[in-house]
């Protein structure tokens, strides 16, 4: 820890107190006509060790995907520049004229990148080892984090279940547990195609054709669910859909051990593989007792941190972030492998508690206060996760002294350019110039990152807006207002 940040989070916590600055003027004109209360808003900017403007610095608010940086700069330090999610098929069983003579286990392991297209070659290169059948069962075993399930028992976290923000990870996620549907509709007829194929999964449409406009067929679309009927699955559509239309949505609606298994099932199947038992869930082995050894058939390795995190951050990708985050609780670095398991004695806690105790190590390694931080799943996808302007200051402050701070800094969306960001001050000098993680809920708007000043200095910019009133853009006008009004001066 160098005596540089020591120095800025004192007087960080010290300006705090006494606010350091006023509003600037255009910051402060916006926020009074668009009805944003002053106790509303947490600002911090910091040029170096000096604070520009402190406002309600070390209040707990809703910081939304700002969250986010916590996840990635404590997961950089911890786990590596080098670490690297991985999914296997294993086995303890051996294979006699083609067969495998017990379980074919696939272990997740946070591999972010676990796709329908990873799955195949892996699955290709089981048949190449000239394995055609499969004695026993496919066992999916999600153990590493735990509980094995964290979306089990879940209630939505909105009224949009079904959209790729809300895909709650396991540690054998496979294509994000989504479905690709394609719409086609005529004047009186809407065709309907759904990738990938999965084993006995059909899909239908109870959705009613309409005469509105085709850029507007979002406002006829209802929650998609599924029924089973014996061993198969439907999918079943809801809502309106306008005539002579043409769109595709993702959907996660199915189960992801139905979902998986299925998807597994169809392409062992379509390679000429067969299966004598069930596609099953692995259970978790009774205290004291060991999983028996077993030898690697086949792998997928996913890309190393730094590429996942420019992901997670420059997209706001929160399935991304949370499978990071449960990385953390779950997982440590391995300079050869990338990452390992935990010690078994430590799966007897929960992987979030674990993410959670990693972080907050990390903070008190940098000496940022951790008081009024609330950690749920690292994404800011939560209505319960609460952090302060302060914090996330300091947590941009050693980011800028972290060995890993290019790779930090490529993770962030780069204003009027790419990610969340590409829209925004595309007239302003920060144009190109600042890179800042976004962050919004309903009710809550935020933003944290790097500003260079008219000198070209660095600054450092945290605003968070915690009201109702910053909806229909008001709130994001209200902190462009400030990162313009940090580049130009």
């Amino acid at each position: 820890m160098s005596s540089s940040i020591k120095v800025f989070i004192a007087a960080l916590f010290a300006a705090g107190a006494v606010q350091a600055a006023d509003l600037p003027e255009p910051v402060a004109r916006l926020m009074q006509s668009s009805n944003i209360p002053l106790e509303a808003a947490g600002i911090v900017v910091m040029r170096g060790d000096t604070t520009l403007i402190s406002h309600n610095a070390t209040q707990s608010m809703q910081p939304a995907s700002t969250m986010k940086l916590f996840t990635a700069m404590t997961a950089l330090e911890q786990l590596g520049p080098v670490f690297r999610g991985r999914t296997e098929f294993r086995t303890n069983a051996d294979v006699v004229n083609g067969v495998l003579q017990g379980d074919l286990i696939l272990r997740g392991g946070a591999d972010a990148d676990f796709n329908e297209d990873a799955l195949v070659h892996m699955v290709q290169a089981l048949r190449n080892q000239g394995i055609r059948k499969i004695k026993g069962d496919i066992v999916v075993d999600r153990l590493l984090f735990q509980p094995s399930r964290p979306d089990a028992g879940q209630p939505p976290f909105d009224e949009y279940p079904w959209a790729y923000y809300n895909v709650i990870p396991n540690a054998a996620l496979v294509n994000t547990n989504l479905l690709k549907v394609e719409m086609r509709s005529t004047a009186d007829k809407l065709s309907l195609v759904m990738t990938p194929e999965l084993d006995k999964v059909s899909i239908r449409s109870e959705m009613k054709l309409s005469d509105a406009a085709c850029s507007a067929w979002e406002n006829g679309w209802r929650s998609p669910d599924y029924s089973r009927k014996g061993d198969r699955i439907e999918v079943v559509l809801h809502g309106s859909f306008p005539k002579d239309c043409v769109k595709s949505t993702s959907i996660n609606v199915l189960d992801s051990q139905d979902y998986l298994a299925r998807l597994l099932l169809n392409e062992w199947r379509k390679q000429g593989g067969s299966l004598t038992g069930e596609v099953r869930e692995a259970a978790a082995p009774a205290a004291g007792v060991a999983m028996p050894a077993t030898r690697l058939l086949a792998e997928h390795v996913s890309r190393t941190l730094p590429e996942v995190l420019r992901d997670t951050n420059k997209q706001s990708d929160n399935t991304l972030a949370r499978t990071v985050f449960l990385s953390l609780g779950s997982l440590e670095a391995d300079a050869t492998l990338g990452s390992r398991p935990l010690p078994a004695d430590a799966a007897q806690t929960s992987t979030a508690m674990r993410a959670e105790s990693a972080i907050r190590a990390w903070l008190q390694q940098h000496n940022i206060d951790g008081n009024g931080l609330v950690l749920d799943n690292g994404s800011g996808l939560s209505r319960s996760e609460r952090a302060t302007p302060a914090q996330l200051a300091g947590v941009l402050q050693a980011g800028l002294k972290s060995l890993w701070m290019p790779e930090f800094l490529a993770s962030l969306p780069i204003a009027a350019t790419d990610g969340t960001m590409r829209r925004r001050l595309k007239e302003s000098p920060a144009a190109q110039r600042a890179r800042l993680k976004t962050g919004s809920l309903s009710g809550v708007i935020a933003i944290a990152g790097y500003v260079p000043d008219a000198s070209n200095q660095p600054c450092i910019v945290v605003a968070i807006l915690n009201d109702s009133h910053v909806a229909n853009g008001a709130g994001r006008a209200v902190l462009d207002a400030l990162v313009d009004w940090v580049a130009r001066n």
